[in-house]
Order: C-alpha cells, then sequence, then structure tokens
C-alpha cells in the first residue's frame, strides 16, 4: 500500500513564479502528484519527462461547451494528447463542487460533459491512462457524524447517483475536498483543536461500528465511504482532492495560524508516511492533496483564501513543515499536488446534541 499526498498548485496571483521554477520546488518536497484546476500548457511542458502525475481540471465556465462531444474531442485533442506521454496526465475532474452550488444549469451539464470528455479520450485511445472525475464539496453530506452514519442529501442524490454509475463504469475515482479547518472556526470552543490538528486527543468512538477516530479527517473520509457503500458503491475508491489550513485570517477567522498550518499539513504528511488508511478501511490507499502549494494574493473572499499556501511566492516556506524529501519518499510515501481553483466553499459545522460537533449542514 502506497499512500499518495498531493499539493495544489493554483495560480489565482500575479506573483508566482514561472513552472519551470516551480518543478525544484515541488521535488523538494518530494511530491509526486500535481493537481491543477486547469491544463496550463506552461506547467504541462514544465513538467515533462519529470515523473510527476497530473490532475488536471476544466472550470465550471467549461461545463455547457463541453456537452457537446466535437467541443471535448477538440478540447482533449489541444490540451490533453500534445502532452502525453512527456507529461503524465492521468486524470481529468470536469467541474468543480458542483452539486453543492444549488444551479441546475450547471448540474444538469454535470453527466453529459463528463460523458463527452470520456469518449474523446476514448476515441484517442487515452481512456486507460486518463480518467474522467469531478470534485465535490463535503457539503454533500446529509450526516457526518458518527461516521457509520455517514448519508448523502436527498436533494442531490438523482445526480450524484448518476456520476456514481459513471464512476463505476469508467473505473474513476470519486473526489471530495474536506476541510477540518472550517469545522474548528465554526466552533472553536466546542472542536478540540487537537483532534483536527492530528495531535494526541481523546478522540471519539463511533457508537456503532466502536470504532475510534484520533483525527476529524479520518471520521470524515469514513463518512463518505458509509454514504457510498449505503448506495451500493462500496468498492470505488476514494480520494481527497483538497484538504488544507490557512496560516493567516481575519479576526472572524479562529486558528488561521502558522503554527495550526504547519501542525495540520506537517502532521497529515507524516501521518500518511505511516501507510495506513482509515479506521473504517485501514487496507485502502490514501491518496490526498494538500491545499496549495502557494499563497495566491488574487483569489476573492476572506484573508485565509490567500494563505493556504505551503510555500509563499518567492520560493521560500510559508511556515516549517519539519520534513524532507528523504524521510517522506524514503517512506513510499509520494507528495502530490492540486489547486483550489476560484471556488470558495466553507461548509459550516454547526453544533447539535443530536449529531454531534462533526455534522454538516448544506447551508454555504
Amino acid at each position: 500500500m502506497v499512500n499518495s499526498i498531493g499539493i495544489n498548485y493554483g495560480q489565482i496571483a500575479n506573483n508566482l513564479p514561472s513552472p519551470e521554477d516551480v518543478v525544484p520546488l515541488v521535488k523538494s518536497i518530494g511530491a509526486t502528484k500535481v493537481k491543477l484546476y486547469d491544463a496550463d500548457p506552461r506547467v504541462l511542458k514544465a513538467f515533462a519527462n519529470t515523473d510527476v502525475e497530473f490532475m488536471v481540471g476544466l472550470g465550471n465556465e467549461y461545463l455547457d461547451k463541453m456537452r457537446d462531444p466535437t467541443n471535448a474531442q477538440a478540447w482533449v485533442k489541444e490540451n490533453i494528447q500534445p502532452h502525453l506521454p512527456a507529461t503524465k496526465i492521468t486524470s481529468i475532474f470536469v467541474g468543480n463542487e458542483v452539486l453543492t452550488l444549488n444551479d441546475t444549469s450547471l448540474s444538469d451539464c454535470l453527466l453529459p460533459a463528463m460523458q463527452s470528455v470520456h469518449a474523446a479520450l476514448l476515441n484517442f485511445g487515452l481512456d486507460k491512462q486518463v480518467t474522467v472525475t469531478t470534485t465535490h464539496s463535503l457539503a454533500i453530506l446529509q450526516t457526518s457524524y458518527p461516521p457509520s452514519a455517514g448519508a448523502f442529501r436527498e436533494d442531490l442524490m438523482d445526480p450524484l447517483c448518476e456520476t456514481l454509475n459513471f464512476h463505476q463504469k469508467t473505473g474513476s475515482p470519486f473526489l471530495i475536498n474536506a476541510y477540518p479547518y472550517f469545522a474548528y472556526k465554526g466552533n472553536p470552543e466546542q472542536v478540540p483543536l487537537g483532534f483536527v490538528l492530528f495531535q494526541p486527543n481523546q478522540g471519539v468512538t463511533d457508537p456503532q461500528t466502536h470504532l475510534h477516530y484520533d483525527n476529524m479527517l479520518y471520521a470524515q473520509i469514513d463518512a463518505v465511504y458509509s454514504a457510498l457503500a449505503s448506495l451500493g458503491y462500496k468498492k470505488l475508491p476514494v480520494h481527497i482532492s483538497e484538504t488544507g489550513w490557512p496560516s493567516k485570517g481575519d479576526e472572524d477567522e479562529a486558528g488561521a495560524t502558522p503554527e495550526n498550518a504547519e501542525k495540520y499539513n506537517g502532521n497529515l504528511i507524516k501521518l500518511m508516511s505511516g501507510q495506513t488508511g482509515t479506521p473504517m478501511r485501514p487496507n485502502s490507499d490514501l491518496n490526498i492533496y494538500i491545499f496549495a502549494l502557494f499563497n495566491e494574493n488574487m483569489k476573492p473572499g476572506p484573508t485565509s483564501e490567500r494563505n493556504y499556501g505551503l510555500f509563499k511566492p518567492d520560493g521560500t516556506p510559508a511556515y516549517p513543515l519539519g520534513i524532507t524529501p528523504n524521510n517522506v519518499v524514503g517512506r513510499n510515501t509520494t507528495v502530490g499536488g492540486g489547486s483550489f481553483g476560484n471556488a470558495v466553499t466553507n461548509p459550516y459545522y454547526p453544533m447539535s446534541s443530536s449529531t454531534g460537533y462533526m455534522s454538516i449542514s448544506s447551508a454555504r
């Protein structure tokens, strides 16, 4: 079993280094996976012959256009085919957190767009090496606590099951964006900081399975596994396409400090090197993409949105992670990448005596 950690390579900034200068930076943290929110040819060319795997994105603004198989064919021919096999593009995610945007003009286009892109890959003989998927906010869950009771929102069931059938037929993974930071920010007095930062704490025990959880991220992942299993998709692989912790925030953004960001991301990387899965799936590979490679100065929203980076734009660490490539890669762990794109997602975790402090509402 090899757990893979990724790092988000977002580019919503006007002060980032060139893609050529990013290559050694990515390698310095032992990264073998990168996730982009587009198919930037400069980045894909810069990483040619590096063995770094890429997940590239088609933004929500492309969904309507990609319903047309002709457009999808042209996009794959222009943006994917020329870079293979020199650059290891392994996946395309079509749309970002579409189902929780409550926009039927987008959600109605999601599956047709995914199908068109997959058909284009099939036509080029690339469908075996490049999968098609989409990313979801954790707010697609109606219930997340205890993890064994994980369930999807009833109002999203139809479009969700359509995409799940697609995943099952094509062998592509289910991608979820999970941020324990939002749980802490929403209830800093009730949510134990150690539980969200992978530090020693009492943890929680699922009353149904009696499985013990000492960190929230793994509890969230298992809630997704439970939700999938309840619909008959027990074998579908789950990848965490985004998770992270900001090193700076506004006054009302509790916990957004360099110290907490260092603990969250540093401890997560070290935890992944232990080659263990979640309590519910101890033998399943974990593919986790940390958000993000850089602080991005042009992102909208609160201060935290511009301060998720492991690195400052000049390439210096935003804070010490306490890891080296040797003690990461040497233990069969990879650090990969991804990016947050233009979407800002803040699932709200309300307190509830009936569901516990890890419950998630669909409110945005």
